[in-house]
């Protein structure tokens, strides 16, 4: 056994490693110039709000992924009062979406280091296209030996199911000397958690903790990672 506390580290993508409000406030600006749909903060705004909840609803399985897709558009649609073809939308959107491959800062120098004396998995919830373009549009690809996607589960974070999945794909190994690293407490942390893994909440906006969800570390820069693995 090497020196390091951990073998195996889970990374969550959006927000974590890829700057996903940078591709999402790209592409949706895009999106609503190309549908005829007003791309002032206001809407931007609203869009967000009911993208949000809607995702809060999938992590909690009161919904399916592929609702959320085309709802959103619909919702945002009725709210405006503007008719739209919400499936056209969806299908738009992910194409804008996965044009976006900024990187958090760090994120690819971290990885370098880890990758050496780690192994390093892709956790993430989304859409599996869109995310492997991303991906390897970032040049971040090759650092992983795995990307684990919702979509190609069948099952979202925090659900158990999907880290039964994840665990059952990755060479035989002991839960506690694997970490994982993730933005979201209700999905990352909490998955987490509830799988019976150690996690790592990257909290570089100083977000309130939940009482109910446990980290076992919490950072605020990808290189604080380096001294905990």
């Amino acid at each position: 056994m090497n020196n390091f506390h951990y073998d195996i580290l889970l990374f969550d993508a959006d927000d974590t490693i890829l700057d996903f409000k940078a591709a999402e406030y790209d592409g949706i600006r895009s999106l609503f110039s190309n549908h005829n749909i007003p791309t002032d903060d206001a809407t931007i705004s609203l869009y967000e709000e009911i993208n949000h909840s809607l995702w809060k609803s999938f992590e909690l399985g009161e919904i399916k992924r592929d609702e959320i897709l085309y709802k959103r558009f619909a919702l945002l649609g009725k709210a405006l009062n503007l008719s739209v073809d919400a499936h056209k939308m969806d299908t738009d959107y992910q194409l804008e979406l996965s044009k976006g491959h900024k990187t958090i800062h760090g994120a690819k120098e971290l990885l370098e280091s880890l990758k050496k004396t780690h192994d390093l998995y892709i956790v993430t919830n989304g859409v599996a296209s869109t995310q492997h373009s991303r991906l390897t549009a970032s040049g971040l690809l090759p650092y992983f030996k795995e990307i684990f996607v919702s979509e190609a589960i069948g099952y979202q974070k925090p659900r158990i199911e999907f880290f039964d999945h994840v665990f059952s794909h990755i060479p035989p190994f002991k839960k506690d000397r694997v970490l994982l690293i993730g933005d979201t407490l209700s999905s990352d942390i909490l998955g987490g958690q509830n799988a019976g893994i150690d996690t790592c909440w990257y909290n570089p906006h100083h977000k309130e903790s939940v009482p109910s969800i446990h980290c076992t570390y919490e950072i605020e820069s990808l290189s604080d990672l380096m001294a905990l693995v």
